[in-house]
């Protein structure tokens, strides 16, 4: 199998006496979508938190291609080409659709925030291009006729939607989506999953996604990883991690058979 895009190894995090992950080790390979799943408080955001470098782990290693990026600050991961969305929505509420896709584009600009206020030829040379990414992006996810609208304008499952073409317009290689279900109706879960899987295959596109949907995550993913109270209790393809024993009894219970 060719060296994955993201390798995480013995990843421990411990507040205090509490370890919210605790030796977790799975690889994320290009162009596939990988699932964490378990129940509340089993460590995916905690996870998420330090793959991005909001936290810094105790103990073990994330690499990102090859490359050692576990004590790198946050802003140089996503320069790296990490995109994240958050649980909770985390747009700009006093600006339109449009404006929030070119802020995404503006984490991967060039020119800095003095050229920026001066608006010099690079800045604006710059802003013409990420105003042509955002039409590109709204156009593919069908958003265009919410371009010009404020989020709070908007359902929240189109927020989410926003949220996520935002995280798109950073040209990232991996993004991070923490439950970009939650909050949706059965319609909007639908739309959402077509939206991920569309830019997976159009754009060869990698995912980890956090999710508690399980008949979402099942049909989304080409792997699956389940922690329970920090640990990694599987590690596997959707049909066998339904069937193990152990994510049965701590997670997945009846669901599983579904």
């Amino acid at each position: 199998m060719s060296t994955p895009m993201l390798n995480i190894s013995q990843l421990t995090m411990r507040f205090g006496g509490i370890y919210a992950l605790n030796d977790v080790s799975f690889s994320v390979q290009e162009g596939r979508t990988t699932s964490v799943i378990g129940p509340n408080g089993a460590g995916k955001t905690t996870l998420f938190n330090c793959i991005t470098g909001m936290y810094r782990p105790t103990s073990g290693q994330v690499q990102f291609r090859g490359q050692d990026i576990t004590a790198a600050p946050a802003h140089r991961i996503a320069r790296h080409g990490i995109a994240r969305t958050f649980q909770n929505l985390a747009l700009f509420g006093g600006l339109s659709v449009m404006e929030n896709l070119m802020a995404g584009a503006y984490l991967q600009g060039r020119s800095g925030l003095l050229q920026g206020a001066l608006m010099s030829p690079a800045a604006r040379a710059e802003r013409r291009k990420a105003e042509a990414a955002a039409h590109q992006t709204l156009a593919f996810l069908g958003l265009e006729d919410v371009a010009q609208a404020l989020p709070s304008e908007l359902s929240y499952g189109r927020q989410k939607q926003v949220e996520f073409a935002r995280a798109l317009m950073q040209k990232a290689q991996l993004v991070l989506l923490d439950e970009p279900m939650a909050g949706m109706s059965k319609t909007e879960k639908a739309m959402m999953s077509e939206l991920i899987q569309r830019v997976q295959r159009e754009f060869g596109m990698t995912f980890l996604i956090v999710e508690h949907d399980i008949p979402v995550v099942m049909s989304l993913s080409d792997h699956i990883v389940v922690l329970d109270f920090g640990s990694k209790i599987a590690d596997g393809l959707p049909a066998d991690v339904r069937q193990n024993s152990a994510v049965i009894s701590a997670y997945l219970g009846t669901e599983a058979h579904h």
